[in-house]
């Protein structure tokens, strides 16, 4: 059930968190280039306050690419939190901004891929990778005519749960709890626009490791096989970005993915990381660098690389 308003929410113990959501929401009013650049300036401080964020961010760039200097590795990594202080803006814009102030900046490319599947009643599996603009993902897709059904993590705070939860659908189906699997896959039945993110480490259950990068062994999960052998289900690779010179947003549906899944796992997994490295690639500074990816550790290998 999606959470609903409680006159709990008065009582004093959530009034700093609805200070916050106001401020946010008066900020969310300022000229989007102002709201860009408070956002870079927030992000250099989160590079000096966040210091265990920064080291990971610069370890997975080291990982990833070992190859490049440590000079390109740090300029990376202040984008990167540059691009993360973007983003808390960026939630105000998609859950609070009328349509009319949007409506310029949401480009939609691939659409002929989408539409084709809806067309023969398939249920659409959205692959999506971990970028800081995410929080318009869905605000893009569901203005533009392709209302979704995506998995979330609940927030601790119920008040900032239930204007989360109403942001991320105010254009959209419904959100279900992460571990909710029957959930995704009754919307494939029912013909539902879904979304998943396959690209994080999720833990040693449901993964097999493939390499990432320059990463040989990588936890990644098998969950999206799972969903894409549903038999109505058409496995559809996406791409969000921020667009350069305050452009807006571009969301780009790419062709069906074909001959997945197949019985390997392994290859199943290997498919969807090459994926995910194109998308990385094409996008590098807007993505979530500082996500733990390689926590995870085979048996064999179980030294951290942290």
């Amino acid at each position: 059930m999606p959470p609903t308003f409680s006159f709990a929410f008065l009582h004093p113990r959530f009034w700093l968190t609805w200070l916050t959501i106001t401020f946010l929401y008066l900020l969310s009013w300022l000229p989007y280039r102002v709201q860009i650049g408070l956002g870079k300036l927030i992000g250099r401080l989160l590079l000096k306050v966040l210091k265990s964020r920064k080291k990971t961010a610069t370890r997975n760039l080291q990982l990833c690419f070992p190859d490049k200097s440590e000079e390109e590795i740090n300029r990376l990594v202040i984008a990167n939190f540059e691009n993360a202080g973007i983003a808390i803006f960026e939630s105000g814009i998609s859950w609070w901004w009328p349509n009319w102030r949007l409506k310029n900046m949401c480009h939609v490319k691939g659409t002929q891929h989408i539409d084709k599947a809806l067309q023969q009643g398939k249920g659409i599996f959205l692959l999506f990778t971990h970028i800081f603009p995410l929080e318009m993902m869905a605000r893009v897709l569901g203005d533009n005519g392709y209302p979704c059904v995506g998995f979330y993590r609940p927030h601790n705070n119920k008040l900032l749960e239930w204007v989360q939860y109403r942001g991320r659908c105010r254009s959209n189906r419904y959100m279900i709890g992460k571990r909710d699997v029957k959930g995704l896959l009754k919307a494939l039945s029912e013909g539902e626009i879904t979304v998943y993110l396959p690209d994080h480490d999720y833990g040693p259950k449901r993964s097999v490791f493939a390499p990432f990068f320059a990463v040989e062994k990588a936890a990644t999960t098998t969950g999206t096989e799972i969903f894409a052998s549903h038999k109505n289900a058409e496995t559809i690779p996406t791409k969000i970005r921020r667009l350069d010179n305050f452009n807006g947003y571009e969301i780009e549906f790419l062709p069906p993915l074909t001959d997945y899944p197949c019985e390997d796992s392994f290859a199943n997994a290997v498919q969807v990381n090459k994926w995910v490295e194109s998308a990385v690639l094409d996008n590098m500074e807007q993505y979530m660098w500082v996500h733990r990816r390689f926590k995870t550790r085979p048996e064999d290998e179980p030294e951290s690389l942290y």
